[in-house]
């Protein structure tokens, strides 16, 4: 099991990986909308969340020798169904052609007061 970390990044404040690469997969952890580099914190419109968030997740995978093109599946945890469909656009605008498997989960709160978090499996690029 090997642990992933981002060169350009704080190392988490938590007792976590960003991501574990493990058996030819990458296992990302949940990604909020925070500026890696600065640690700023996007409270704003869904869709910019939604967009640093998925931007986070690629960021990991790059790092980890993947892409959003190899995820296998992403859970989003979004803390207001009626936000739903802003972020299926932005989602499906940066994904493009490729539809992996993916659950959506409702929640009531998330850290910081952001509005989306999103977690992902990738294959590792051959």
């Amino acid at each position: 099991m090997e642990k992933v970390q981002l060169k350009n990044a704080p190392a988490p404040k938590g007792h976590y990986s960003p991501a574990v690469a493990h058996g030819g997969l990458i296992y990302v952890s949940g990604q909020l909308p925070v500026n890696h580099a600065t640690g700023t914190v996007e409270t704003g419109a869904i869709e910019r969340q939604t967009e640093i968030a998925l931007r986070n997740v690629e960021s990991i995978l790059k790092e980890a020798g993947s892409d959003l093109q190899h995820v296998l599946q992403f859970t989003i945890y979004v803390s207001d169904m009626e936000l739903w469909d802003k972020v299926n656009e932005v989602y499906a605008r940066i994904l493009g052609e490729h539809k992996p498997a993916r659950a959506i989960v409702p929640v009531k709160d998330l850290h910081f007061g952001t509005k989306i978090e999103i977690q992902a499996i990738a294959a590792v690029i051959e």
